[in-house]
Order: structure tokens, then sequence, then C-alpha cells
């Protein structure tokens, strides 16, 4: 999962910036600055839900072509001949995600990496994609990847992906209303002549630093979910299965440290330790919670 928030959170950023550009240079656009120059905060609030959502559902809609893209993922058809390893993933995907009461299967796709990893994306149930790393195939036995996969299923049986794409909704509004206030009072300080230049470079700086401020809601989201998703994954892979490939992502997760970094930052893995930052809770905690 920390895969798919990484690539939701950036897409988010990105569109975010780029409407809220479009919106500040299009003269006359939602006038919450009155000719008293006071702000309107009614208009304010309505201004910023529509772009906050606005980016948000964007990036949602985006997320798994985007996901695909950056990941290299290599779509597997279902119809068309494949390795003896592919169709044991789809299969496993197919059954899983039947069993999860999914009346659409997930896309599936494998990624060249060492690191063993495993996400899932797609803005819903119908349009969504489950990628497995080539390391976690080589590396994990055949009930560890089952297990990996109920996870990861567990997700888009749950909606996480809409859910988060409301709560960063309501995040966004909150950033870009309180950016514009505070980039409002800034434009007070200076010159009337430098004012409009200094209130729309406030207005991008003010929100990528709120922007940050936020995703740490949506990070203790995600670390929230992790925990439903694992007991999504015990109920459609069993118990025993789910915590094996719990305990054999911390084994490898142990063996990794010291190697490169793109192969011991393991996302889906999670850290020893958990921190405010962490989108992922610890693999201890995960497996002593998956009672």
């Amino acid at each position: 999962m920390g895969k798919r928030i990484f690539y939701f959170l950036l897409t988010n950023v990105l569109v975010l910036a780029t409407i809220t550009i479009i919106f500040t240079l299009i003269p006359g656009t939602w006038n919450y600055i009155g000719q008293d120059g006071q702000l309107h905060l009614g208009t304010l609030l309505l201004f910023s839900a529509v772009i906050g959502f606005t980016g948000s559902f964007i990036s949602l809609a985006m997320s798994r072509w985007m996901a695909k893209r950056m990941m290299g993922v290599r779509v597997i058809d279902p119809n068309k001949e494949m390795s003896q390893r592919e169709r044991e993933v789809v299969e496993k995907v197919h059954r899983l995600s039947r069993a999860a009461g999914l009346m659409h299967m997930p896309e599936v796709g494998i990624y060249d990496s060492r690191e063993v990893n495993a996400f899932a994306t797609g803005a819903t149930k119908k349009r969504s994609l489950v990628a497995v790393s080539t390391g976690l195939l080589y590396e994990m036995d055949d009930d560890a990847v089952e297990g990996v996969i109920a996870h990861e299923v567990a997700h888009i049986s749950n909606g996480d992906m809409v859910t988060m794409t409301l709560l960063q909704g309501v995040v966004n509004t909150f950033v870009v209303f309180l950016a514009r206030i505070a980039a409002f009072v800034v434009s007070r300080f200076v010159k009337e002549e430098l004012a409009p230049i200094v209130h729309f470079i406030a207005i991008i700086l003010f929100q990528l630093a709120l922007s940050i401020l936020g995703s740490l809601v949506v990070f203790a989201y995600s670390r929230h979910r992790e925990f439903h998703a694992d007991r999504g994954g015990a109920d459609l892979a069993g118990k025993d299965k789910m915590r094996h490939a719990l305990e054999s992502l911390r084994v490898y997760s142990n063996r990794v440290r010291g190697e490169e970094t793109s192969i011991a930052t393991l996302k889906i893995n999670g850290t020893k330790k958990t921190s405010i930052f962490s989108t992922h809770p610890s693999l201890d905690e995960r497996i002593d919670r998956l009672v």
C-alpha cells in the first residue's frame, strides 16, 4: 500500500498546484477578496472545497495510470499465453477477488524489481490493479505470496482508495483555505504594487508547506487501514497465511538491512519503528494485532 499512497500523494500535490495556478491566474475567478479589500470567508471556503476535491479526484483517476508508468508494470492478459508463474499470480488474484465479492476482476501486473513489494490501486473496484514485484515472487514461498496478494485485494474490497480520496479532499480544502488566508495576511505587509505577486508566491509556498502537514493525516489513516487490510487478508487467505506473509516480510526486511536503499526501503514491509511519517505500522505491531 505504501507505493500507492506515495503516488497518490505525489499526483495530488502536483495536480493541486496546477489547479491553483490556473485558478489564480484567471482574472475574476472566485473573487473572494471584496472591493473593500477584505476576505469573504464563505466564498473562500467554497472555492477551496472546489479546488481541493477536484484535485483529489483527478489524482484518484490518474493513480492507476501513474503507478503503471512509474513502476514499469507489465499487465498480464489472462486471455493470452503466459508463464506458469504469471498464471499462478493471476489465479490467486482472481480467486481471492471472487472470495472478496468483487464483481470485476482487477488487472494483474508484475514489475521488475529486486524489492519484495506489492501494491493495489485504482479509481474504483471496477478499475483496479494488483501488482507484485519479481522480488516478491522469487523470495517468498507460495503461502506468503498468497497472503500478500490477499492483503492487497482486501484494500480494493474495502474501498480504501475512495475513502482516502475523500479524506484527501477535506485536507486539500483546508490547505487551500488556510494558505490563502496566510498569503492575504503576508501581502498586507508589502507595498501595494508588490502585493499581487507576493500574494501569488505566498499562496504556492504556504500550500506546499501545509500539504506536507496535511499528509500526516493521510499517513495516520493509512496506518489505521493497514490493520483492516491485514484482517481482510486473513479472512480471504486464512489467518495462518496472512501471519506467515507478515513474518516472512519481517525476516526479509531484517536480512536486507544495510543493502542498497532501493531494496531496504520496502513499502509493504513497513519499518522497524512507526513514526508520524510512516504509511505503515511496524510489522511487529501488525503481527501482534492479527489475532
